[in-house]
């Protein structure tokens, strides 16, 4: 970023802690994926591989040898994951994982019928070789309804007791799940419970596929807000909202 006279608000440097802007890559054609690494890289601390596109990537180590060179890590969807837990077959997910070279993993149990201690023990197994994303909340917006408050702040404490380096707050690339309600609205009761339980807000990681979302956690939160789920091409748009260069945030630093 260009030096400007204008007092905005603090970013840490690259590797952060807070402030995260997690990257999916839905199966964007390599040569955008490159550009896009080129151009907004800087403002990028993760990239995830959504669900099992990793699979069916001809060019997922060109992909993998791109976020290398710009110094981004990168960990393959938690439905992948779950695809292998689902058949018992772990252990090959866990070497796919050295093949590629990953040193980053996503555990979550969104999708299959896998209880929070279960999902919590496999947190457990893999922190020692990998640092650990876990999920919280469900893919199914009625099984995800049936999850209380309360229950999202335990599962949230388990998974770090188990290990999680961070906690991702479900809501799907869509926006319309988990946290959030079918019409996109987050569901402000659950979140503001979460963010009031005590646990430490760097190891929360809420995922803003929009802008809606984004500035809903920025306001709640400021620039240190850890974001997932969001768009190669809403980096710099969201970097503007942490930053109040905006007008959904300007307000923020003045």
């Amino acid at each position: 970023m260009i030096d400007v006279p204008l007092d905005l608000p603090e970013r840490d440097r690259k590797p952060r802690r807070t402030g995260l802007t997690v990257v999916i890559d839905p199966g964007l054609f390599t040569g955008q994926f490159e550009d896009a690494i080129e151009s907004v890289g800087e403002y990028i601390d993760l990239v995830k591989f959504g669900w099992g596109t990793a699979l069916v990537t001809k060019d997922i180590k060109r992909k993998i040898d791109i976020l290398r060179s710009a110094g981004i890590e990168f960990y393959l969807g938690g439905t992948l994951f779950e695809r292998y837990a689902v058949v018992g077959m772990v252990d090959q997910w866990r070497a796919l994982c050295h093949q590629l070279g990953a040193t980053v993993v996503e555990v979550s149990n969104g999708t299959i019928d896998l209880d929070h201690a279960a999902k919590a023990r496999w947190v457990e197994a893999l922190a020692g070789e990998f640092t650990v994303i876990s999920e919280v909340g469900f893919k199914d917006n009625g099984r995800a309804d049936e999850l209380t408050p309360a229950d999202w702040v335990h599962c949230i404490r388990e998974d770090l007791a188990a290990g999680a380096h961070l906690v991702t707050a479900e809501a799907r690339e869509s926006g319309r799940s988990g946290f959030c309600r079918p019409d996109g609205q987050p569901r402000h009761d659950l979140v503001e419970e979460i963010l009031g339980s005590g646990v430490d807000v760097a190891t929360l990681l809420f995922e803003a596929p929009n802008k809606q979302l984004q500035t809903y956690f920025v306001r709640r939160l400021g620039a240190a807000a850890n974001l997932g789920n969001v768009r190669v091409d809403d980096v710099i748009g969201l970097e503007t909202l942490r930053l109040g260069l905006r007008s959904d945030t300007l307000d923020l630093g003045l």
